[in-house]
């Protein structure tokens, strides 16, 4: 079943088979995807968790132990997790390294995992993972979590997507504060210290703290510095709590993500609209003349 109107409407009775169904029309890019997301509702103050930060802090393993608190704690709780995966160099689809960590769930019918291949898209982000959001936001759950990658710095996009974004940290990361800064510091919303029962979290949980405050300045908003052992279930309820009251994003933010989104859509709509093929074979034949500049090309096909 590829009608969008049905689609949409099995999406807003929260039937996972069609969820599932649209996210592969969306992911492969058709025609009736777009038409889908152009009739679909999502419900915009569905709070959307963006956890990041570099391979092995363990944020697989505590977005695992999230889900199993938030389950037993709030029985009738709709979640949904969204693990972007490194491609796979032989299929182009999603390792699934990600998403085999949370088995657990797969019985629970209130939770939907879905794991996204990057496809060469840099940014720790799937290229279609703003789309996805708003599918889960139309399904409806109650949370959102996007997982990304881990590729370590370049990871900033999702700071234009989720209303609170999470940087997860392990106790050896105590001599990369410096490093980090640089990077996906400037994105997040709040840190958690993973992995805290190992020797050095105190230890960069203050450093990280000096840091901030040396980086953000006197009168600026402190962010959060949480300690959590997903492993063995420590401060998951904290950090839980957290998510929960301080997801809503400033009014400028909110601004921001939305603009981004609008550009995003338009980018992917002028690209439907443009003949590739055309394209493809003009530049060949004026990369061949004396003088050729390709911005010019570029700029001489768009124009009306």
């Amino acid at each position: 079943m590829t009608n969008p109107k049905q689609l949409s409407d099995y999406l807003a009775q929260g039937d996972q088979r069609s969820l599932a169904r649209c996210i592969t029309l969306v992911e492969n890019g058709s025609k009736e995807a777009f038409d889908l997301l152009s009739i679909v509702q999502p419900n915009p103050n569905i709070p959307v968790i963006g956890i990041t930060g570099p391979p092995g802090a363990g944020k697989s393993t505590l977005v695992n132990s999230i889900i199993y608190h938030l389950s037993q704690s709030k029985p009738n709780i709709r979640i949904a997790v969204l693990a972007v995966d490194p491609t796979s160099p032989f299929t182009s689809g999603s390792l699934l390294g990600d998403r085999l960590r949370m088995t657990g769930h797969f019985n629970n019918p209130n939770v939907f995992i879905r794991s996204l291949a990057t496809r060469g898209h840099l940014g720790g982000l799937s290229g279609r993972t703003l789309e996805v959001v708003d599918l889960l936001k139309s399904a409806p759950y109650d949370i959102i979590f996007v997982e990304t990658v881990g590729v370590g710095q370049s990871e900033v996009e999702i700071a234009a997507l989720a209303d609170l974004t999470v940087v997860v940290l392990v106790p050896e990361a105590g001599d990369e504060i410096q490093t980090i800064k640089s990077g996906i510091m400037e994105i997040a919303d709040l840190f958690v210290i993973n992995k805290s029962d190992r020797d050095g979290a105190d230890t960069l949980v203050a450093n990280l703290k000096q840091t901030l405050s040396e980086k953000m300045g006197a009168g600026s908003v402190d962010i959060p510095v949480l300690k959590t052992s997903a492993q063995e279930g420590k401060g998951i309820i904290e950090l839980s709590n957290h998510l929960f009251t301080h997801h809503n994003s400033s009014p400028i933010k909110r601004k921001r993500m939305l603009i981004n989104k609008g550009i995003r859509i338009a980018q992917d709509l002028l690209m439907r609209r443009m003949d590739q093929d055309d394209f493809s074979n003009k530049l060949e034949l004026e990369s061949q003349k004396p003088g050729f500049n390709i911005y010019k090309f570029v700029e001489g096909y768009f124009r009306p």
